[in-house]
């Protein structure tokens, strides 16, 4: 799979982290129907697996769902069998990485040091996860483009709708957003219809900064 080329036509990323699994399919289809087609769950997630299993089967291969913070290879494994299309780490993970590399998985690895991106570059990933990416300076992509011209970024960490669009003018070519992607009260309450239209409103804020 072509990682640039998904983030390029899908910037927004909905990071599934704790969503309460009878939710799990009003969840996803309220962020679908707003605009948003692109899905990590992470793995730290007491019903990760499952959940991946219940997206797949629902939208086939009409939507992009992935699977994070796979820090070990363990996790690698039990997430492609769950049936995640991609990957994605919070951090340069050499085992995660080289293994695959190996298996051919496509991985989306969290870097912050120009030696996390040498790394993945030397091993054919050049789509990678900015993380923290709000705690960086906002010209940090930027800078790092110039002796390491061959890799793209995606913002996670510290993104707000608030903020969104300063990623795209900064640099990156795609966001993530957990619980900030929805309301809790949204959730909580079943107010899909609101949120539907919350989450085309930052379809709407990425579209305005050029992307």
């Amino acid at each position: 799979m072509d990682m640039r080329k998904v983030v390029l036509d899908n910037p927004l990323l909905a990071i599934m982290r704790n969503v309460p699994v009878e939710k799990t399919i009003d969840y996803a289809e309220t962020i679908v129907q707003g605009g948003c087609k692109f899905f990590e769950v992470a793995m730290n997630s007491p019903a990760a697996c499952e959940q991946i299993r219940m997206l797949r089967d629902h939208f086939s291969d009409d939507v992009f769902i992935g699977a994070g913070t796979a820090i070990t290879v363990d996790l690698v494994k039990a997430a492609v069998s769950a049936g995640a299309q991609f990957l994605l780490t919070p951090s340069t993970d050499r085992e995660v990485v080289l293994y695959c590399e190996e298996n051919k998985i496509s991985l989306i690895p969290g870097v912050m040091t120009p030696t996390d991106v040498s790394f993945c570059l030397e091993h054919g990933f050049t789509t990678l996860k900015m993380f923290p990416a709000g705690d960086l300076p906002a010209t940090y992509v930027k800078s790092l483009k110039g002796p390491l011209d061959g890799a793209e970024y995606i913002a996670i960490g510290g993104v707000t709708p608030d903020n969104i669009a300063d990623f795209f003018k900064n640099g990156y070519i795609g966001v993530g957003l957990g619980s900030a992607i929805l309301p809790k009260k949204f959730v909580e309450e079943n107010r899909w219809d609101e949120g539907k239209a919350y989450v085309a409103d930052l379809i709407r804020r990425i579209k305005e900064a050029g992307k």
